[in-house]
């Protein structure tokens, strides 16, 4: 796949530099450029992502680095099955636990919510950081109400950092997460106080918080470039001497010609 001239490959996290120095120098460079396009592509277009993964995956495959590119390349494709070997692989490589929150989601992505609580209940949970803690808690609870137990994943989701007052990288996702299940479960008024504080932390815009809050206020936004938009510049009804010299009728006849044709425009 086309690699663009602006891309270097000096582009990539210095660990992940360290581990392609186990490779031949040109091999480790052309690696990292098209790890360098995953990164770029993932979050626009998951399917181009995806296709340099696959060609970083062929030329360096037992690079942890790689395998952990292409498992979230795979995962953003919805191609969950994939995305747990590879994530599986890079977890053997490495014997890090960091991947266990991503792994679990794939196994809700594959229709095995029971799978994913078990995974959230498993020794491996207590060795996360506390920004895995917080992801493993927005998947057990994405699991619960996979299964219809709206009432459990608002409780999965009660926790100390709901609570807490300061913003955390994670904050605008839980607080969002804990509206929408709050949503979901009827308790509209309680939804409404929590999608406002998820907008407050969420400086970055990662959700769209303030929009479903904009709909639960009955906010509605129209797009002014769109085709159907309403033309508020109607133009005003032709009042020249001439025209009224030509009798009502013919008055009549402008205006409804007029009107007719403004109609259809609208």
């Amino acid at each position: 796949m086309p690699i663009p001239e602006d891309v270097t490959g000096d582009e990539i996290d210095k660990d992940v530099r360290q581990e392609l120095q186990s490779l031949p120098k040109t091999l480790a460079e052309d690696v990292a450029k098209n790890l360098v396009m995953v990164a770029r592509l993932i979050d626009e277009d998951p399917e181009g992502a995806y296709g340099y993964s696959k060609v970083a995956l062929r030329l360096a495959s037992r690079v942890a680095a790689v395998r952990e590119a292409a498992g979230f390349a795979a995962y953003a494709s919805q191609k969950y099955a994939e995305a747990l070997a590879e994530f599986r692989a890079a977890r053997r490589m490495t014997g890090s636990v960091e991947l266990w929150p991503v792994m679990a989601d794939c196994e809700r992505g594959l229709g095995r919510p029971e799978k994913a609580l078990d995974m959230a209940g498993a020794p491996e949970v207590h060795k996360l950081d506390k920004a895995g803690q917080v992801e493993m808690r927005l998947v057990a609870a994405g699991a619960r109400r996979d299964m219809g137990q709206l009432d459990a994943a608002i409780v999965t989701l009660q926790s100390p950092e709901l609570a807490s007052n300061s913003v955390q990288p994670w904050t605008a996702r839980l607080r969002y997460a804990y509206a929408d299940a709050l949503l979901a479960a009827g308790r509209e008024r309680e939804a409404r106080e929590w999608f406002a504080k998820a907008v407050e932390a969420d400086r970055d815009g990662s959700t769209d918080a303030s929009d479903r809050l904009a709909e639960l206020d009955g906010v509605e936004f129209v797009d002014a470039l769109a085709e159907d938009a309403p033309d508020d510049s109607e133009a005003p009804a032709e009042s020249s001497d001439a025209a009224a010299e030509d009798g009502d009728e013919d008055g009549d006849k402008d205006g409804d010609k007029d009107g007719d044709e403004d109609g259809d425009k609208d």
